[in-house]
């Protein structure tokens, strides 16, 4: 941009900011400045507020710009194909999200100009207000977990596996990145000797975050509108809800078909559908299309509310957690034992099954085995948890209620867990961690 477009984009954002500040609307300024507007691209915006900054025009005002911005970019990517998406949808509240996502990251650019030239009674309280949208954005982890878990099952069943990859990758730095600011502005609050390179991270990140929601704006989305049916967003909405959406809803989608898990998708694209996909995604997923025919269900499996085994997997299952298990039904018999390949806990042979629980331990016991099964069982609390030795082995024992999707209960389960190595080397086992 020259000299003289700037003075006049920044004359024009000056004059935007000016009644933003007297409460006028974003809608009726978007109105107003229309033919201005049309000129100035939404990538351009962050450059002309950094010009803003370095006019000494105070952080706060430019921070108004951001809404403007994220409107105005919105209008840009949307394409025809989204516009049909009613309200509640979950590409609705998935692009909710990325309104806010664009919001934290303009701000972070702009307190990242500001701080490349600031003085160092300044820096730090930029630092703690790059601090605190850090603390925001680490929130929108559930955003991108809900497109990786939810949205791209449905991909791969189509046979669509490089985009997914290529974009979980994407958010995966994405989200490494932003743990890494974290860590970085503690530093930079530490030591603010090199405000010019933290200022050049923290700007980069920004640019990142912008960049990756584009692609799903731009590129994931209306492919995703395209290709997926009313039945599989129920599924996606669904699921969604037990993860969290980060925006409020003041509309309830309610589809009209069933839900439609991936694994019930026949993953076929048709003709149609693949031209009215987005160029980009074409380019990247249609070279290689074979869709995922794998049956998961197998004749004699045990359907479950999570998915599906046979005899053999739960018995192979069971064998091998690192715990071991003893369920008591409503009358308190034993009804089933596991026993774990890790190593052996309490004594229990099939000579239990059938008998009072009370009855599997030892006389001086049985009166703390019933006061915790009734204090459970009454619902005064939902497990018990103590801790004993058997031998040189320190074992954690929890009793659980067990109760169906209504409440109401069904058995006790006996939970036995050895924790000998972790609480005597605890420092080996803080070494071990590793950051997912």
């Amino acid at each position: 941009m020259s000299k003289n477009i700037n003075r006049n984009k920044i004359e024009t954002l000056k004059s935007i900011l000016k009644d933003l500040h007297k409460g006028e609307p974003l809608e009726e300024l978007k109105r107003r400045f229309k033919d201005v507007l049309e000129s100035l691209s939404p990538f351009e915006i962050p450059l002309v507020e950094q010009e803003l900054v370095r006019e000494g025009v105070p952080i706060p005002e430019i921070l108004r710009l951001c809404d403007l911005h994220v409107e105005l970019l919105r209008d840009v990517l949307r394409s025809d194909e989204l516009k049909g998406v009613p309200m509640g949808h979950p590409l609705n509240l998935l692009s909710e999200e990325n309104k806010i996502i664009a919001r934290l990251a303009e701000a972070l650019n702009i307190y990242a100009e500001a701080l490349s030239k600031a003085s160092l009674g300044e820096a730090e309280s930029y630092l703690k207000a790059i601090s605190n949208i850090v603390t925001e954005l680490r929130k929108f982890r559930l955003h991108y977990r809900k497109i990786q878990m939810l949205i791209f099952p449905y991909l791969e069943r189509r046979g669509i596996t490089a985009v997914p990859r290529v974009l979980w990758g994407r958010e995966d730095q994405t989200i490494t990145k932003i743990r890494e600011l974290r860590d970085l502005v503690e530093k930079s609050l530490a030591n603010l000797d090199n405000l010019g390179e933290y200022a050049k991270n923290i700007a980069d990140k920004s640019r990142e975050l912008s960049d990756l929601i584009f692609r799903e704006e731009k590129i994931l989305f209306p492919a995703v509108w395209t290709l997926l049916s009313e039945g599989e967003w129920a599924a996606i909405h669904e699921a969604a809800k037990d993860i969290g959406y980060l925006v409020p809803s003041d509309v309830e989608w309610t589809p009209r078909a069933k839900p439609l898990l991936p694994y019930e998708v026949d993953g076929v694209v048709t003709q149609d559908q693949i031209e009215r996909l987005p160029q980009e995604f074409k380019f990247a997923a249609l070279a290689t299309l074979t869709p995922d025919a794998y049956k998961i269900k197998s004749e004699g499996d045990l359907e479950l509310s999570t998915g599906f085994l046979n005899r053999n997997e739960v018995e192979a299952i069971f064998k091998h957690l690192p715990i071991e298990i003893t369920y008591a039904d409503f009358s308190d018999r034993v009804k089933f034992f596991s026993e774990s390949v890790f190593r052996r806990g309490f004594a229990r042979t099939k000579t239990i099954i059938g008998r009072k629980i009370e009855y599997c331990h030892p006389p001086r016991l049985e009166g703390f085995i019933k006061s915790n099964i009734n204090e459970i069982k009454s619902g005064r609390s939902n497990y018990k948890e103590y801790w004993t030795k058997l031998g040189d082995r320190i074992i954690r024992v929890l009793i659980v209620a067990v109760k169906d999707e209504n409440g109401r209960y069904l058995g006790t389960l006996e939970i036995a867990e050895d924790l000998t190595e972790i609480l005597n080397n605890p420092d080996d086992a803080k070494r071990r961690i590793i950051v997912l």
